[in-house]
């Protein structure tokens, strides 16, 4: 696993996220790391600033519902950004691939129309140990990687529409 080049590695005096409203959507399936997920977002979104009335967070029953809920969340047209946290573990069936490709093409899909930023924080891996690997407590949490993600991407959109 690698962070290099990590959103998480943003510099202390990087954009912060100060008033940024951002909804956290999160699978409940294999909540052992989803709630790592979520920590982790959420620590680093109140480190850069935010406070705990800026981040809302809603869960969905798994992976797959990630999208839908994320163009919902995009369309309620009252959040900054959009973080979509899930854990899909390779099985014995090519369920695994079907998900997995079905919850990147679909978030894909709302982040190319999205006005906000959406985060993919969808972990994939082979087996338990792996996920947890990266949902441990430090930066290379993929929650809150993804956090960090979307406060640079925040200021980026705004750098963008900018006068």
């Amino acid at each position: 696993m690698t962070s290099k080049g990590s959103p998480a590695a943003l510099p202390r005096e990087g954009p912060d996220a100060v008033g940024l409203r951002v909804a956290i959507l999160a699978a409940r399936f294999n909540a052992e790391v989803t709630d790592r997920l979520i920590e982790g977002a959420s620590r680093a979104l109140l480190a850069r600033g935010a406070t705990d009335g800026d981040i809302e967070t809603w869960r969905v029953p798994g992976a797959w519902e990630l999208p839908q809920a994320a163009a919902r969340a995009v369309d309620a047209g009252r959040f900054d950004a959009v973080i979509a946290l899930g854990c899909v573990i390779r099985g014995e069936t090519p369920h695994f691939e079907y998900v997995c490709m079905e919850v990147t093409l679909g978030l894909g899909a709302v982040a190319r129309g999205a006005r906000i930023p959406l985060a993919f924080g969808v972990l994939t891996t082979d087996d338990l140990d792996q996920a947890l690997a990266r949902a441990g407590p430090g930066p290379d949490n993929k929650g809150y990687e993804a956090a960090m993600a979307v406060v640079e991407m925040v200021s980026v959109f705004r750098g963008l529409e900018a006068d």
